[in-house]
């Protein structure tokens, strides 16, 4: 039986390519007078960890303790992936620094974050032998300080046939499980893993065979495990799902997890980084599946190449069958995901502590709601409201305010902060409609010279008179 709340922080290694994924998003409302191409207006710009990077921050994500093995340029670019890796806390000792370009992927991001472009700075040299012998020398010398190696191979040079054969044999030979996505044609690289984790179209590759019907994924999935003498195969297979063949001729078919799909980039990342997880954790290799399928389906409802953080899954499981978790934005991530994919609607933002609901708070976020095309509702933390209300306070916790608040149909989402005021969370959130009660006072509102200076307005919605959580609270007590 699975249990997310089994997982405990393992020591993993993630051997792979680097790489950094910037996205510049803007629009296109022109054509150029120099030449009939588009004309591209930034309005903003992200970067984040791509490749074998991202396979770390995911398992930063799952708490996990994480290093990396990898080869680094020299450059500007690889200083700053060294940095997001220290600044994650991921174990920096065997990046490699070599003579060469860090890989860069850029992509353009235009109105409803329609890719227009994609731009790749890269160098795929392979490794020389040199490096290849520094690599494995590292490797030797710390391989039993792990309890899962994962290979991301993404075909920029560092997973040779040399070095990818030299780590599964000297992981066989330390009993420690080496499982790899993917990526090259040559399946002689790959001999020897513990898993292997392809999609459809890899499997094809490897193998030479159909993989269509389910069937033929099973017949795919068990020749590739015998070629390369390995104990499981796991294919993902898109909106499918995914299959499972082990050594002992099973197969475990589950299905994708239906949800909207904003960006498939990553996914594969965010699958191995929690099957690793779990392994490590010593769970049944179904188990494990399942897991990182919950995973791979939170993954994709984000924009780019985004973390999966445990608690999501935890809030996914414990509310996926009245919808509440699609309405959670539990970190900073999907607060920016939220906002890139809603430029074109109105955001209306309000928040409280919302201790015990009363129909005073469900007539003022009604009304709240018709301000806009999207209601978002900040919730104070539990310390936060213990800071505000006093120790007593709050009479229901942050999980079940959120949870009441999940299940009105007119809030599209919630997000808990921590701090006494939203004003951090407003700037990050951006709304154009900023709404408090008629309590206050215009110069007292919090966040509203962020709402304002970009064009946005302060909304003020009188209470409903005797409505309130103290006044139910002091009616018990003198009851």
């Amino acid at each position: 039986m699975m249990r997310i709340s089994d997982i405990r922080s393992k020591r993993i290694l993630v051997i792979g390519d680097v790489m950094l994924d910037k996205y510049f998003e803007g629009d296109i409302k022109r054509i150029s007078p120099e030449a009939p191409v588009p004309v591209f207006r930034k309005k903003g710009e992200r970067s984040v960890l791509g490749g074998a990077a991202n396979v770390a921050a995911n398992l930063i994500a799952a708490k996990q303790k994480v290093a990396i093995m990898s080869i680094i340029g020299n450059d500007e670019v690889g200083k700053t992936l060294q940095q997001y890796f220290v600044e994650k806390g991921v174990d920096i000792s065997l990046l490699l620094t070599v003579d060469r370009e860090t890989t860069v992927k850029t992509r353009f991001l235009a109105s409803n974050n329609q890719q227009v472009l994609r731009l790749d700075v890269e160098d795929t040299t392979p490794i020389s032998k040199k490096e290849c012998s520094k690599l494995l020398s590292l490797l030797m010398n710390c391989i039993s300080d792990y309890d899962v190696i994962i290979l991301s191979d993404y075909l920029k040079g560092l997973l040779t046939l040399e070095f990818t054969q030299g780590v599964l044999k000297m992981a066989a030979e330390t009993g420690i499980p080496a499982i790899i996505d993917v990526k090259d044609p040559f399946i002689k690289k790959y001999y020897g893993a513990y898993l292997l984790k392809p999609n459809l179209k890899e499997i094809r590759n490897l193998t030479g065979l159909p993989a269509r019907s389910d069937e033929e994924i099973v017949e795919a999935a068990e020749a590739l495990r015998k070629n390369c003498d390995c104990k499981f195969v796991l294919c993902t297979c898109g909106a499918r799902g995914m299959v499972l063949v082990g050594e002992n001729h099973e197969s475990f078919f589950i299905a994708s997890e239906g949800r909207e799909v904003f960006d498939v980039s990553g996914a594969g990342d965010t699958t191995i980084s929690y099957l690793a997880a779990c392994m490590a954790n010593g769970y049944d290799m179904n188990d494990a599946v399942s897991i990182a399928n919950f995973a791979a389906g939170i993954q994709v409802g984000k924009l780019g190449t985004s973390s999966v953080y445990l608690q999501e899954i935890r809030d996914y499981l414990s509310n996926k069958d009245d919808g509440t978790y699609h309405k959670i934005l539990h970190n900073e991530e999907d607060i920016l995901s939220f906002r890139e994919n809603h430029l074109d609607k109105k955001i209306v933002f309000t928040n409280g502590c919302f201790d015990i609901l009363h129909v005073g708070h469900k007539r003022y976020l009604q009304e709240a709601a018709t301000l806009g095309d999207i209601l978002v509702v900040g919730v104070n933390s539990d310390d936060s409201v213990r800071r505000l209300k006093g120790p007593n306070r709050p009479v229901n916790n942050e999980q079940d305010r959120v949870e009441m608040l999940c299940a009105m149909g007119f809030i599209d989402y919630v997000v808990v902060f921590g701090e006494d005021t939203p004003y951090e969370l407003i700037k990050k959130i951006q709304p154009d409609v900023l709404v408090k009660g008629g309590d206050y006072k215009p110069d007292e509102v919090v966040g509203r010279d962020i709402v304002e200076a970009r064009g946005g307005e302060l909304k003020l919605i009188k209470f409903v008179d005797g409505k309130s959580t103290t006044n139910i609270i002091n009616k018990i007590n003198h009851q």
